[in-house]
C-alpha cells in the first residue's frame, strides 16, 4: 500500500509504483477482495441478503451506474452511503486542484498547468474516501449551475481573465465529484431540463457550460434513488436518462417480523439512561413490527406512498419514552413496557402514514388506534388459543372464567400512568387471567407473565369477547354487551370529539 505520509510529490508517487485506476475499477477490485474474504460489504442492511445486495454487487462488478427504486424508508440512501466502504482509504490528487485531479491524469486546466509547470515536483495531497462522497437531494430549485457549473464573473474579474478563458468557470457538484460517488436522491423530482443535462455526463463525459464545450473525462460512480410514486404524482425520470442508467435495482420492505425487529433495534436511538430503566419483551417488539405490516395492507392507508421503516423506529422510541415517563411520575427505578404504553405510538403512526379518502374520513387518530388493535389481534393467536374456535363451544373456552367475570358486571380501568403495584393488583383481580397465562406461558418470568395477562385482555377485546373503551387517562375493559349499550361518559365523549383517542370499541 502506498505510504501517503511519505509521498508529497508526483515524482515520489511514480517511484512508489502508483498506477491510476478509475473509480469503477476501484469499487470492483475492492468488492472482489471483500467477497473472497467472505466479508459483509453492506454492514447493517437487513433483509436484502438474497435480493437487493446481490443485484447491487452484480451492478458494481459490471461497472454500472445505479438507480435504487423503492418506496420510502427502504434504506436506499443508506446503501449508497455504505458504498464508500468499497473505495480505497486514500487516493492521491494534485494539491489545490478543485476536481480531484489524478496527478498522472489531470483533467482540469489548473491540474494540467501545474503538471506542465512543475513536472515531478507537482505537490500531491491525499483525499480520504469519506470526502469522495457527494449527495444531492433533487428539489425543483436545483439548477444547472448547482450540478454542472457556471461562469463566475467574480473569478474573471479577480484573475483579470476574459470570459472566453475556461478558468473563469466555477464547477458544480458533479465535476467536483470526479473520482468519487455522486448520489441524487429522489431523481424524478429533478426538473426534466436538468435531467437532460446529465445525458452526456453519463454517456460521453462531456459538459457544456455557457458556451464552453469541455472534454472532461469524469470518473464518477452515479447512484440515483427514486420512489415509484414519483413517476405519477410529482414527476418522472425522462426516458433517455433512464436508458443511460445501467442497472435499476428494486428495493422492498422487510419480509418478516424478525428482520423488521433487527432494523428497528439497530436504528432506534435509545439513550443509555432509558435502557437502565425500561425493559421491552419480545411481544412488544413484535407488536411494533406488526403495526407496520397492518398499515401496509390497510384499506385506509395509501399503499403507493408506502409505510416507512421509520414508523417502527419512531414507534419503539416513543414506547420506551412512554414507559420512562410513567416510571419517573411514579418514582420507580425500573419498569417494563405495557400494552397501555402503546398510546405513545399513535403520534408515530399519524405522522408516518398517508391516508386515502376513507382514512381521512375516519380520522388519523382512529386509524392509528385501529392499526394497533389489528396488530394485537394478529399477534394474539401466536401466544394464546384462537377465541374464534370456541364461539360455538363456549363451555370449553379457556377464556370462559374471564368473560363470565366481566359478564357479571365487573370492569377494570388500566390507566396509562398507573404505578406497578396497582397495575399488578388490578390484573390479579380478574379471575382466570393468571391461570390462563400460567397454563400457556408458565415458564416465563413474573414481569413477562404480567404483560401476558394484560395482553390477554387486549386480545379478547380485539376478538369481541369483552369490550375495550378509551378513557382520557387510559382504557376500560368490561362486558361486551354492556360496552355496546352503555351511555358514553363525559370523558369518553371528550375523547371522541378530540379524534385522537376515542372511537375504538369492541
Amino acid at each position: 500500500m502506498t505510504d501517503k505520509n511519505k509521498i508529497k510529490t508526483m515524482g515520489q508517487l511514480k517511484k512508489a509504483g502508483y498506477q491510476p485506476k478509475s473509480i469503477k475499477e476501484e469499487l470492483r477490485d475492492n468488492l472482489i477482495l471483500k467477497l473472497r474474504q467472505k466479508q459483509n460489504v453492506f454492514e447493517g442492511i437487513w433483509g436484502y441478503e438474497e435480493t437487493v445486495i446481490p443485484d447491487l454487487e452484480r451492478a458494481i462488478l459490471a461497472g454500472h451506474d445505479i438507480n435504487l427504486l423503492g418506496l420510502r424508508g427502504q434504506a436506499k440512501t443508506k446503501i449508497a452511503r455504505l458504498m464508500t466502504h468499497l473505495l480505497d482509504e486514500y487516493i492521491p490528487v494534485i494539491e489545490g486542484a478543485e476536481l480531484n485531479d489524478d496527478p498522472l491524469h489531470p483533467i482540469s486546466r489548473y491540474g494540467r498547468d501545474k503538471v506542465e509547470q512543475l513536472g515531478d515536483d507537482t505537490p500531491v495531497a491525499w483525499v480520504h474516501r469519506d470526502d469522495r462522497y457527494t449527495e444531492k437531494l433533487a428539489t425543483p430549485d436545483v439548477s444547472i449551475a448547482d450540478l454542472i457549473g457556471d461562469v463566475d464573473p467574480i473569478k474573471a474579474a479577480s484573475l483579470k481573465l476574459p470570459y472566453s478563458d475556461e478558468r473563469v468557470i466555477h464547477f458544480g457538484l458533479i465535476p467536483r465529484s470526479h473520482r468519487g460517488i455522486f448520489v441524487i436522491n429522489e431523481l424524478p423530482d429533478l426538473q426534466a431540463r436538468i435531467q437532460v443535462a446529465l445525458f452526456n455526463i453519463l454517456q460521453e463525459g462531456d459538459i457544456q457550460i455557457r458556451g464552453f464545450k469541455l472534454r472532461l473525462p469524469l470518473e464518477i460512480q452515479f447512484v440515483f434513488t427514486a420512489n415509484p410514486e414519483d413517476y405519477t404524482n410529482r414527476g418522472s425520470i425522462v426516458t433517455p436518462l433512464k436508458d443511460r442508467i445501467d442497472s435499476q435495482i428494486i428495493t422492498h420492505y422487510p419480509k418478516s417480523i424478525e428482520i423488521g425487529k433487527k432494523i428497528t433495534q439497530q436504528e432506534a436511538q435509545i439513550k443509555e439512561a432509558q435502557r437502565k430503566i425500561v425493559s421491552a419483551s419480545e411481544i412488544v417488539k413484535d407488536l411494533v413490527e406488526q403495526i407496520a405490516i397492518e398499515a401496509r395492507k390497510s384499506e385506509f392507508v395509501d399503499a403507493k406512498s408506502g409505510v416507512s421503516a421509520r414508523l417502527t423506529i419512531s414507534a419503539f422510541e416513543n414506547l420506551v419514552a412512554a414507559a420512562e415517563r410513567r416510571s419517573i411520575i411514579n418514582n420507580e427505578n425500573n419498569t417494563h413496557i405495557r400494552l397501555t404504553d402503546f398510546i405513545g405510538v399513535v403520534p408515530s403512526i399519524t405522522g408516518k402514514v398517508e391516508l386515502v379518502y376513507e382514512g381521512e374520513q375516519e380520522g388519523p387518530g382512529i386509524v392509528a388506534q385501529n392499526l394497533i388493535g389489528k396488530a394485537i389481534r394478529s399477534q394474539f393467536i401466536k401466544y394464546f388459543p384462537d377465541p374464534d374456535k370456541f364461539r360455538k363451544q363456549k363451555e370449553k373456552s379457556p377464556y370462559k372464567k374471564i368473560t363470565q367475570w366481566f359478564g357479571d358486571g365487573n370492569t377494570i380501568d388500566l390507566l396509562h400512568d398507573m404505578p406497578e403495584a396497582e397495575y399488578k393488583k388490578l390484573l390479579d383481580s380478574v379471575p382466570g387471567l393468571k391461570e390462563l397465562v400460567d397454563e400457556h406461558h408458565g415458564g416465563e418470568d413474573k414481569t413477562t407473565k404480567l404483560l401476558m395477562m394484560e395482553f390477554a385482555l387486549h386480545g379478547l377485546a380485539e376478538y369481541s369477547q369483552i369490550s375495550k373503551n378509551n378513557l382520557v387517562k387510559g382504557l376500560q375493559f368490561k362486558d361486551l354487551l354492556s360496552g355496546m349499550f352503555s351511555i358514553p361518559t363525559e370523558e369518553e365523549n371528550e375523547d371522541e370529539d378530540d379524534g385522537t383517542l376515542g372511537g375504538m370499541m369492541n
